[in-house]
């Protein structure tokens, strides 16, 4: 039976990715976002469709009906897809669906970390290519594994950067170096030559292999003199534009990736399988470098498991001792006992074969009282009868044969009040069955493995018990009164005259009664209510929000300095990693200017600043009121994913505000946020950034542009290539493919 920490509430989503680093939020959203999510409105089985336009990035994300499966709903949007991609302009990118993961698909995330002996020798460049090319690739086909997304570091290019002045001088354009680069990078074959009976297979070699090769590469020629590309450009090895990163530690970038986990497989398998498999990678990877987990969810798993056990265990063992206390009978209390371990075996058995997984909700709630309570009617009567028939007879012991009749007879005349009051309880569990949607898969689980423990448990007392009582029960029962006995004795001299009070007392009772039921309806109307209780995972995730527009370098040093004070100040922290912007595969489309900080705890015994989050939170909060303009979020990893996946925010509560004005919905938002900061109870709220984002615009005069003979498509270019950088090839370093891109020198 799978394990997990918590049910997986996760809705049946798809996630459309569009990147195309050089287009403005608007354009975005009108050419990209828009033409998705039209297609993919009129889809069978979908419920919602919400979407995420950024600098660059369009997320969208289609909900489907849980009963159309997972592999249906990605069949029908790749359908989609392929029409779509010809309604997107050509360099404005080609959507993609996001991995078949879900919100506890995020299952271990790392870091590559650098020893004290070798510091220095890797730059976090080469950090990353080892992330690429050596765990990601060696991390392919492990059973469950549906992605490994890289976060931080600096991607490795081969850069052309060229300067403006000497394309001037020479008469050259960006456009004649992106061309010759692109023209001068490439293999071929001829088909073959048969000669002295043999086929001679043609290759023409042609692609670029070293920094030398680009330099040597011929732009024009002019008098009769080859105008190279190191004349007009520097050659060296660049890195990409980011649009993410990771620090760690306050000790600044850093590399790392994210294992997700394909929808649907057992979680506890899967991460041993990750952990067995990282140990034989780390010894593929250049001397001094290891991979460091920060957050493994194997350690959450075993955290909750443990919890179940020792409750099931510590539940298990006082219902076993209150039975052979009170029954009086050392091997009737076994009896009963021996139906909770075969209950459970049942269950598990159930389990398996309906999918249902192990977790704190599924097992939690086992009652073994009620699990308990047919067995102990049946084994009860059976000692009752038992010592009523050795009453009769003068040996005192009886013979096997009478021994199975009494455990037939007093079985067959409890049976009624054991199975039906055990059927009433599986009765009580049909309206839990019936919840649909979050609440459904929150709460099912746990009421499809209560019932099957108390299916089987009435499946045992019909054959189990009243063969096993036959079999165990000593024929030769002692009349002596045990502790049991005695007891129940004393509580019936006490509870006798209360009982004859009340019933010569019925309207004072009634009233008393009544009035105690108002009081609690009172009392629970009073109450504050909530979802579901909340799981604490252990580690804090904190969002760091900085002014909208702040570059990455400013994001990275905050969180630097946010990084450098928790860890001084709190000992209950281990370590402390941000992750700022988007990954490689940017399923969390977040922007520059905000960051998701990890905090790893110590376990609480440890703790000495606090004795709970909650304070510990407020005191952090404190702590870091000198940084200014910096907002700050708390929440748990998990749940802040769960948050994020099913309604696009991460906060528990959201207000959404709908119409074409962003202008007003800015106002508006700003009014609503100011009333809710009121209330009591709420601890942070934010209003989402709808504009603030500097941005140069490029406007072209088209009279000039007729003038000059120039069109709009090459002057694109021109500035792309100029400042994104342009990709004009691929270079291979054996199975290690990076780009080759042109741009502007970084002066220039």
């Amino acid at each position: 039976v799978p394990i997990d920490a918590l049910p997986d509430i996760t809705n049946n989503q798809i996630q459309v990715i569009t990147t195309s680093p050089n287009l403005g939020t608007s354009d975005i959203e009108q050419f990209v976002t828009y033409p998705v999510e039209l297609a993919m409105a009129n889809l069978p089985g979908v419920t919602e469709i919400r979407s995420v336009s950024k600098f660059g990035l369009s997320v969208v994300t289609i909900v489907f009906e849980d009963s159309e499966g997972t592999f249906k709903p990605r069949q029908l949007v790749a359908e989609k897809l392929i029409e779509v991609k010809g309604s997107i302009p050509k360099g404005f990118g080609e959507p993609f669906m996001g991995p078949i993961s879900t919100g506890l698909g995020e299952i271990y995330q790392y870091t590559l970390e650098v020893d004290k002996e070798h510091e220095g020798k890797y730059s976090v460049t080469d950090l990353r290519t080892y992330q690429d090319w050596i765990v990601k690739r060696q991390m392919a086909m492990l059973p469950g594994i549906v992605e490994v997304n890289s976060f931080g570091g600096r991607i490795k290019q081969y850069e052309v950067a060229i300067s403006p002045d000497k394309l001037v001088s020479m008469d050259i354009s960006i456009l004649d170096v992106f061309n010759a680069l692109e023209a001068n990078n490439e293999n071929t074959g001829g088909a073959y030559i048969v000669k002295d009976h043999k086929a001679n297979f043609i290759k023409g070699e042609g692609l670029i292999s070293s920094l030398e090769d680009i330099e040597n590469v011929v732009v024009k020629t002019v008098n009769g003199v080859p105008v190279l590309v190191r004349d007009v450009a520097e050659v060296k090895f660049g890195e990409a534009i980011r649009y993410g990163s990771v620090t760690k530690g306050g000790k600044g970038d850093a590399v790392g990736g994210m294992i997700m986990m394909l929808k649907g497989a057992n979680s506890n398998d899967v991460i041993k399988d990750v952990q067995k498999r990282m140990t034989e990678i780390e010894k593929s990877l250049p001397e001094g470098i290891s991979i460091k987990p920060f957050l493994d969810r194997s350690s959450l798993i075993n955290r909750t498991t443990s919890t179940v056990t020792s409750n099931l265990l510590e539940g298990g063992l006082i219902v076993i001792l209150v039975l052979v206390l009170f029954l009086g009978n050392f091997r009737g209390g076994l009896i009963v006992a021996s139906t909770i371990p075969l209950s459970l075996l049942f269950a598990y058995i159930m389990m398996n074969i309906f999918g249902v997984w192990s977790n704190l909700m599924s097992l939690g709630a086992i009652d073994f009282g009620i699990i308990v309570d047919g067995a102990v009617i049946i084994v009860e009567s059976v000692v009752f009868y038992t010592s009523m028939r050795v009453k009769k007879i003068t040996d005192a012991k009886l013979s096997q044969d009478e021994l199975d009749d009494i455990s037939y007879k007093s079985s067959s005349k409890m049976m009624n009040a054991a199975f039906f009051g055990q059927l009433i309880i599986l009765i009580t569990f049909i309206p839990i069955l019936t919840l649909q949607g979050i609440e459904g898969k929150m709460f099912t689980p746990m009421a499809l493995t209560f019932s099957f423990a108390v299916i089987g448990a009435m499946i045992l007392c019909l054959t189990y018990v009243p063969m096993i009582s036959a079999l165990f029960m000593s024929k030769k029962p002692s009349n002596k009164k045990y502790f049991g006995d005695k007891f129940i004795d004393w509580l019936r001299k006490i509870y006798e005259p209360i009982l004859e009070i009340a019933l010569k007392r019925k309207t004072i009772v009634l009233v008393v009664a009544f009035a105690l039921l108002g009081l609690s309806l009172f009392t629970f109307s009073k109450m504050g209510g909530e979802f579901v209780p909340e799981l604490d995972e252990g580690d804090i995730a904190m969002h760091a929000i900085l002014k909208p527009g702040s570059s990455l370098e400013e994001t990275e040093k905050v969180c630097t300095m946010i990084e450098s004070t928790i860890l001084a100040k709190f000992p209950e922290v281990k370590e402390v990693v941000s992750k700022i912007g988007v990954a490689e595969i940017p399923t969390d489309p977040m922007p520059l200017d905000l960051a998701d900080m990890f905090l790893i705890m110590k376990p609480n015994e440890e703790w000495t600043s606090a004795s709970n989050k909650e304070d510990l939170i407020k005191l952090i909060k404190k702590e870091l009121a000198y940084i200014p303009g910096v907002n700050y979020e708390f929440s748990q990893p998990v749940q802040m994913r769960f948050n994020e996946l099913m309604t696009g925010v991460r906060e528990d509560v959201a207000v959404k505000l709908f119409g074409d004005d962003l202008t007003l919905l800015g106002k508006y938002a700003n009014e609503i946020a100011s009333f809710i900061g009121e209330i009591e109870g709420v601890a942070d709220f934010k209003v989402e950034a709808i504009d603030g984002l500097p941005q140069m615009t490029v406007r072209y005069e088209r009279d000039k542009l007729a003038q000059y003979g120039l069109n709009i498509r090459e002057l694109n270019t021109v500035v792309r290539t100029a400042f994104s950088g342009e990709t004009a090839g691929i270079i291979f370093e054996g199975e290690k493919r990076f780009d080759l891109v042109v741009r502007l020198q970084k002066e220039a």
